[in-house]
């Protein structure tokens, strides 16, 4: 073999091994910065409405209250939380729309009753209203007020822990995850911190929590 046919192949090797190194770099990023994502999608101190006593399996739901396609799966998802009690890990997260009008109100007034421990049930009675309040151009603070003095809160701290930039960051927070992991419409699930694009209904979402269970 020649000089320069040792060189050519030399450099040959040293091109294809620069390559891939490349390419076990990019796949390392792409990698991690799912993972990050996936980190992202549920934190510590998000709200969790059932907790599965294995951990196994933990459904996140971005969510805005205003929203019809949520107020459509909510029964089915409420059934399912019923039915797999301790199975699963229900998370809620907010995610409230720019062209709903009062899903940022909403969200603030399920924050507020979370300061005193009534996440869960705020979050059932708006949606379970929602064709009340739901659409309406209006402020609809009062309407969520009401709701408050029915769940037993304590209406002067409900108001100004509504109020609080705190509140309002806390919902920012949950919307920058969201984006993250690549939320653009609500409802959107992840399982196990994977994005479900199946069906938003029961019979949906129980398959991909059967075959979680299984895995």
């Amino acid at each position: 073999m020649s000089t320069n046919t040792k060189i050519t192949f030399g450099l040959l090797a040293i091109v294809l091994a620069g390559l891939a190194g490349l390419f076990v770099f990019v796949q390392n990023s792409s990698d991690k910065a799912r993972q990050a994502a996936g980190d992202r999608v549920v934190r510590a101190d998000s709200h969790r409405l059932t907790a599965a006593e294995d951990g196994k399996v933990t459904i996140v739901e971005f969510l805005d209250f205003e929203c019809p396609s949520c107020g459509q799966a909510f029964p089915g998802v409420e059934r399912l939380r019923q039915e797999y009690t301790g199975k699963i890990t229900y998370v809620v997260r907010n995610f409230p729309l720019t062209q709903h009008a009062n899903a940022q109100n909403a969200a603030r007034a399920a924050e507020a009753a979370a300061r005193q421990d009534k996440f869960e049930q705020m979050y059932v009675k708006l949606f379970e209203n929602q064709s009340t309040w739901g659409g309406q151009q209006q402020d609809q603070s009062v309407v969520f007020e009401g709701y408050a003095q029915q769940l037993g809160l304590d209406l002067a701290k409900f108001r100004a822990d509504r109020d609080d930039p705190g509140t309002a960051a806390r919902i920012r927070d949950d919307q920058s995850d969201g984006t993250a992991a690549g939320v653009q419409s609500t409802p959107s699930f992840f399982i196990n911190g994977q994005r479900f694009d199946g069906q938003a209904t029961y019979a949906g979402l129980k398959a991909a929590v059967d075959a979680a269970l299984a895995g």
